[in-house]
This record gives C-alpha cells, structure tokens and sequence, in this order.
C-alpha cells in the first residue's frame, strides 16, 4: 500500500501493476489538483443517493426475480398510464423489518421519497413483455464501449448462495469457481443484467440472506468523475489498481461511517468494511488509457439500439439550489428543473454522460396513477 502523500488517497497495488510513478502517483496529483479548486464545492440540500435504474421487459418475471431470489421488497410504484409506463422501487429492507404501506399509494410515495437507503428502480414500457416481433429487448451492456456493467448482492457464503440460485432455476455468466478470480460469481437476471454475487465480511452483523451491494459503472477518467460524485457527498471507501484497471468505490454519505477516515485506512480494513455495508456502493472501473484519448466515449444506455441501464439519482432538498450548483460543474444536463411537462426534478450528466437524477427529498406531485389504500 502506498500513500501520496499531498493528497488524501491511500492506494492500493495489486503485485501485477505497474510503477507506481507510472500511474498512481500521477493519478494521484491529479486528484490532488482538481479536488484542491473544489475543497469548498458541496451540492447542498444533503444530497444521497436513492436509485439505480434498469429498463426492464416483462415485470411479471422480473419482480419475483428479485423479491423471490434475492430478498428485495417492493416499496413503490408510480404508473403513468398517461406515458405507458411504470416504475417499480425495490430496496433491501433490514431482515425481520416488515413493510405494510402499499406500492403506489401516497403514504408509500412519502416513504419512498424520504429513503436514506438506495432502491433499484426498474422501468417498464406497456407491452413489452408481448412484442416479441419489433423489440428484441434491452441491451444488458458489457459490450465494447459500454459503460454500465452490473448490479451486485453480498451474502454470507457465495457458494451456497450461488447453488441455492441454481437450483432455483437462476442461470449464470459465471460460477464461483469459474475464471481466474475465485469466489464471485455473475448471474443473469430476466433482460440479461449482471448480477454479480459477492462475499460479504467476516463478523458482519447483516442478517439478510442478500442485501442490494453495488452498481457498477466504467469511467473515461476517474479523477473527474470522483471529483463530480464528491461533490454530490459521496466518499472514496476504498480503491484498488490493476496492470491495467483499476476500482474505485464510493458510497453515499447515509452509508458511511462518519468515525472512518478511508482515505488513510490499510486496505484490509478498507475491505472489511465495505464488505460490511448494508447499502450499495457505487463502483468506478477505469481501464487505463481512456483518459488520454480525446475521441474514447463510453455509451451511457440512453442511446438507441443500446439502451437498458438508465440513470441513478439523488435525493436532495433543494433541486433548483443543487441544480445551481451543479451547472458549475460545467457537463450540461439532460432536463433542467422547470424543463419538460414534469418540473421540479431534473437530469444532470456527470463526466461521461451519464444520466443523475435530481429530485426533491419529500417528493413532487408527479402526476401517475395512484392506487387507493
């Protein structure tokens, strides 16, 4: 492990990497510099993050999906009929916790809206689940230039974890004994998503069998896009370098440990304690090169022919205060507040196009359907 040490990063080499002076190190200064013109930046209002957003085909396969396999609970629904389309919210709720409101109703909006924890938001278009002549699906990623790569649960024992999903009917991209990293594993969910399962800490007082534990997305340059996600009160948790990647996960403020300094933390610990966290962490890979190469561009799912992964987002207390701020940051957005028929939230692009949502912790009138009590 070595640390530079006019910056606030530890990092960590795996024995396959390079020099360290001939990428760490530079990265590091990198870091240093452009975090040094933005010590004081902070998006205000509080800002956490409260989803990750997956198109998905047929909810009728993909709900149970999770519920069923690995323990998520739906909390929400909003249902656009208006727009044909429907949203469903589905979080990790503490084992024994029971949830009693009612997806789509105003009490579940309110507790929905008002989540310190992160919800897998999943969207569906009318009738797709019946088109099987003009839509072929959704695009999963993980092809050249893609930049959403999966989605992840910890468990106890990714062994048992895996055969029970096995044998459940669950089929995988690989098992845990699988390829040259042991003891992790990717499953397919119902579009074709990687769910990748991981093992969780040794001594974790987490009871669930699952818990809802990353998203993870492929960054250009890591320094720029740290520096966004820290501005937006995420904290590097730990890192690590590769030959030629390398990890960063970052993790928002309701799930960090305010008593940890990780930026000067050993390793060991770092991973133990990402490894004890009940919420996702939101994980950087940069392949090492893009940076330098002006014409490199990830596709962030938004474009035709490759859309699936959607946008995560932030609950914050002021859109338009943190919207302010934000645009400083100079990468555009995609829907200002008072933009589009739906105003008060909006869609900002981070570093590499990819869709963050803003919205208003509490909630806004959103116009969908609501269900009864």
């Amino acid at each position: 492990q070595d640390h530079c040490h006019s910056c606030r990063y530890n990092f960590v080499i795996s024995p396959n990497s390079p020099n360290p002076n001939d990428f760490i190190f530079t990265l590091a200064h990198r870091i240093a510099n452009i975090m040094s013109t933005m010590t004081t930046v902070k998006v205000p209002g509080r800002p956490t993050w409260q989803q990750t957003m997956l198109r998905i085909r047929d909810p009728a396969k993909t709900i149970p999906f999770y519920t069923d396999h690995f323990g998520m609970t739906v909390i929400d629904t909003l249902d656009f009929p208006q727009y044909k389309f429907k949203l469903f919210f589905l979080t990790t709720l503490p084992e024994g916790e029971s949830y009693t409101l009612t997806p789509g109703t105003q009490a579940a909006h309110d507790y929905m809206w008002s989540i310190e924890g992160t919800a897998l938001e999943l969207t569906y278009n009318y009738g797709t689940e019946e088109d099987s002549e003009t839509f072929e699906g959704y695009h999963p990623g993980n092809q050249e230039k893609d930049g959403f790569g999966h989605i992840a649960f910890n468990t106890d024992d990714v062994y048992a974890a895996c055969d029970k999903l096995e044998k459940a009917g669950v089929t995988f991209k690989k098992k845990p004994d699988e390829g040259r990293m042991k003891g992790l594993a990717f499953a397919y969910d119902p579009d074709g998503y990687w769910v990748e399962i991981v093992k969780r800490s040794e001594g974790s007082n987490i009871s669930n069998y699952f818990n809802f534990s990353q998203t993870m997305l492929r960054v250009k340059d890591p320094v720029k896009s740290i520096a966004f996600y820290e501005v937006l009160g995420m904290t590097v948790v730990r890192q690590k370098h590769f030959n030629d990647f390398s990890l960063y996960f970052l993790a928002s403020s309701s799930n960090v440990d305010q008593r940890v300094d990780y930026a000067n933390i050993p390793d060991s610990e770092a991973y133990f304690k990402l490894g004890q966290m009940f919420g996702p962490v939101l994980e950087l890979t940069h392949n090492h090169g893009t940076e330098k190469d002006d014409d490199f561009k990830h596709f962030n799912g938004n474009e035709e022919g490759r859309r699936g992964f959607g946008h995560i987002g932030f609950l914050v207390d002021d859109v338009y205060a943190a919207c302010d701020t934000i645009r400083e940051m100079g990468y555009g957005f995609r829907k200002e507040p008072d933009g589009g028929s739906m105003k008060g939230l909006a869609f900002a692009y981070d570093p590499d196009g990819y869709s963050v949502e803003i919205i208003k912790r509490g909630g806004i009138e959103f116009g969908d359907k609501k269900v009864d009590k």
